[in-house]
């Protein structure tokens, strides 16, 4: 149980004010996360890792030389949003030397920092993302590229890190946190669930003498369950699933981790380790520097998991470098490459990229879209509940929180950009980042994209905003978002209802139809086809497990759109 909170809406941010308080030699606030106290030394890589909270040391407490240049901090099992990435990538790369962000293979995750390298490479920070895949469990050996990253993180984040400090260019930390993540496999078990703040119950149980196979690190259950054996079977059991993947070429020397999930006690851990070492031992591999502790945790959960990472000379050298962060020390850093006075404080004005005037004709454009926000937020906030309905049939329950969320502050940051001067494509960009930074989840990350690529699509233009100029843009926002999300017709997402509309909106417009008109014809058409996702099995997303209790019920984010599109195409007079 998590007992002590103040506001559980606010956990996150509560924690992390008292984490900056108690280690600023280390860490230094920045919006979205936490960056190295000193500013760094001239031509320096900046590492910079990141996810949800509620996995503590990872990621914030492995902030310091030998280790992560920053980390970037999202809500509770929650990926960061793209802003929150770009702030602290930003931030973290003020050496000039480039940027690798890293993280674990997760969707939401891989949209945003994804996203936050593209606008970082725009303004010119060369920037490469290393995504972890070391969890056997979760995909066979062949689709390894889709294996979740658990505790193996912290193998590749450190790799990389000292690889960093050690003065190597951005190619050579990308090679090598490349080769770390190639060479380092997990397996865990489960043996009950986490409580998230202000929950009252855990997010799954795991029965009495039973264990879950395969454990996530987001409060999942494991994939199969099975007997729970005694501390030396298990072992046997971890050593063998993680052995099983020995790659080609060892040389029989493995850093390991034997890591608890948050609940599973230090002296239980060692009672494991012991077989473990006698069982590597036996089969002739020598344990270089072995850790056994909470290294990535997954709130109070109860579980343990092995990491070994195959060695060679090279890797070796980065697993055993000295390293010195709030959580983590190991060795000396006297010599380590660091340095540079104290970072100044940072704020999100410090850090954003300069939005410029737009011109007259796309002021107005703009203030269009505000004024399209403003009918999204009424229909939206109608519609909360009934959302909140259809998404629970199959999901989470939360798609309309998250619209209503994200469409609240994209209409304030749209009217704050058009107090500024902004033209429709500043203020669209920042509609979108507000959104995506609000609102959470996938379809907030799909949402604040495609906003931000239909601004990008028009530009901002000194004459006059052409109905075929929209009509582009809003193909440029539905390609983004086909593109992020991976999905296609058919799967039962917002896309069912969006590529209708924007065919239609095309067509109309070609043949020389109004723009009110043609949008309120297209609209029209998302509306029937959003309805039409009910006879659909979901293919992709969360409601993907569940996918036969959905049919019959029609896809959350498709009406959404629909009821979006339906509402502008009435403010525009269509």
């Amino acid at each position: 149980m998590t007992h002590l909170y103040d506001d559980p809406t606010t956990f996150m941010e509560d924690a992390l004010a008292g984490f900056l308080d108690l280690y600023p030699q280390y860490v230094t606030g920045v919006p979205g996360g936490v960056v190295r106290a000193q500013e760094p030394s001239e031509g320096k890589v900046a590492v910079v890792v990141g996810g949800g909270s509620g996995h503590y040391p990872a990621f914030c407490g492995v902030v310091g030389p030998g280790f992560a240049d920053g980390a970037v901090v999202g809500n509770i099992f929650t990926s960061p949003s793209t802003l929150d990435a770009y702030h602290v990538g930003k931030a973290a790369a003020s050496g000039g030397g480039g940027l690798l962000f890293s993280t674990g293979n997760y969707a939401g995750d891989v949209m945003n920092f994804d996203l936050a390298k593209e606008r970082l490479e725009a303004e010119g920070i060369p920037t490469r993302n290393v995504y972890v895949t070391d969890d056997v469990a979760s995909a066979p050996v062949e689709d390894a590229h889709k294996r979740r990253g658990i505790a193996g993180d912290f193998v590749v984040f450190k790799v990389a890190g000292a690889a960093a400090d050690d003065g190597c260019d951005l190619d050579e930390v990308e090679r090598l946190a490349r080769k770390a993540n190639d060479r380092t496999r997990t397996m865990g078990v489960g043996l009950d669930g986490c409580t998230m703040p202000g929950e009252d119950d855990k997010l799954f149980h795991v029965p009495a003498g039973k264990m879950g196979v395969g454990l996530g690190i987001h409060g999942e259950p494991g994939i199969a369950e099975e007997d729970l054996p005694r501390a030396s079977e298990l072992a046997e059991l971890l050593v063998d699933r993680v052995l099983a993947e020995e790659p080609e070429g060892s040389t029989k020397r493995v850093g390991a981790i034997l890591n608890g999930l948050g609940a599973t006690k230090y002296e239980e851990l060692f009672v494991v380790w012991t077989t473990v070492a006698r069982l590597l031992r036996e089969r002739g591999f020598t344990i270089v520097e072995p850790e056994c502790g909470e290294l990535v945790t997954s709130l109070d959960m109860a579980g343990i998991s092995l990491t070994l990472v195959f060695l060679d000379d090279e890797l070796e050298g980065y697993w055993t470098a000295p390293a010195d962060t709030p959580a983590y020390r190991k060795g000396s850093v006297a010599g380590a490459k660091q340095s540079g006075p104290r970072r100044a404080e940072l704020t999100e004005d410090d850090l954003k990229a300069e939005v410029s005037p737009g011109s007259e004709a796309s002021k107005a454009a703009a203030a269009q879209v505000v004024t399209a926000l403003e009918a999204m937020e009424k229909a939206i906030a109608d519609a909360e509940s009934d959302l909140a309905k259809m998404d629970s049939v199959a999901g989470d329950g939360d798609h309309g929180r998250g619209m209503v969320k994200g469409v609240t502050n994209a209409l304030a940051a749209a009217k704050d950009a058009a107090q500024e001067g902004a033209g429709v494509a500043g203020l669209l960009g920042a509609a979108g980042d507000a959104w995506a930074g609000k609102a959470g989840g996938t379809s907030g990350v799909l949402w604040g994209a495609a906003l931000r690529s239909g601004g990008e699509s028009i530009g901002d233009v000194t004459g006059e905003v052409t109905p075929e100029m929209v009509a582009a843009a809003v193909r440029a926002a539905a390609d983004r978002m086909s593109s992020l999300g991976k999905a296609e017709p058919g799967d039962k997402t917002m896309l069912d209802a969006l590529l209708p509309f924007v065919d239609t909106l095309e067509s109309e417009v070609s043949g020389g139809t109004s723009l009110a008109d043609a949008w309120g014809k297209a609209a029209q058409v998302a509306v029937t086809k959003a309805q039409e996702t009910a006879d659909l099995t979901p293919k992709v997303g969360r409601a993907r497990p569940l996918a036969e209790r959905s049919v019959g019920t029609p896809d959350p984010g498709a009406t959404s759109l629909a009821m979006c599109a339906r509402v502008v195409g009435e403010a525009l007079g269509g």
